[in-house]
C-alpha cells in the first residue's frame, strides 16, 4: 500500500503500461489499491481477476487495471478492447502479462513482486523515458529495489 501510494505521486506525470508481476497472492492487487488511494480514489477496488478489466475514470489520471490470469489466449486481448484502451491517456496496470504476450505492447515499467522471509521484495525496471521516475524513488522503502 506504501509503494503504491508513493507510486502514485509520481505517475501522475507518466501515464502509460505498468505490468506488474508476481506469485499468486504476492500483492500485486494490493498495489494497485494503494496507488488509487494515492490518485484520491475511495471506492473499493476489487481483483479484476473474473472480469479482467476494472476501469477508474474518477482519478487523474485515468487508471485501467486488467487481470490476465484467467486469459487463455493473448488475442482475446482485440474482444476486450485492448487497442481502444491503448489510445488513451491513462496509467494501465496489467497483472499477469505474460498472459498476453505478443498482443501487449512493452511496458514503461514493470514492477516485480517477490516474497522474501516474512517481507517482499519489490524490483522495478523502467524504460528509458520513465528513469526519473526510479530517481525520484532514491528514498528507499523496506524491501524496494531499483534495477536497470
Amino acid at each position: 500500500m506504501r509503494l503504491g501510494a508513493r507510486l502514485a505521486a509520481l505517475l501522475r506525470a507518466y501515464p502509460g503500461i505498468v505490468y506488474l508481476r508476481g506469485d499468486l497472492g504476492a500483492g500485486k492487487t494490493t498495489l494497485v489499491r494503494g496507488l488509487l488511494r494515492g490518485l484520491g480514489y475511495q471506492g473499493a477496488v476489487r481483483s479484476p481477476t473474473y472480469t479482467l478489466i476494472e476501469p477508474y475514470e474518477a482519478v487523474d489520471p485515468p487508471v485501467v487495471h486488467l487481470d490476465l490470469y484467467r486469459l487463455a489466449d493473448p488475442e482475446e486481448l482485440d474482444y476486450l478492447g485492448l487497442r481502444d484502451l491503448l489510445e488513451r491517456s491513462a496509467l494501465i496496470l496489467i497483472e499477469w502479462p505474460e498472459r498476453g504476450a505478443g498482443a501487449l505492447p512493452p511496458a514503461d515499467l514493470e514492477l516485480l513482486i517477490e516474497h522474501a522471509a516474512d517481507q517482499r521484495r519489490i524490483r522495478l525496471k523502467a524504460c528509458p523515458n520513465w528513469a526519473p521516475l526510479l530517481s525520484a524513488l532514491s528514498v528507499p522503502l523496506a524491501g524496494l529495489e531499483n534495477s536497470d
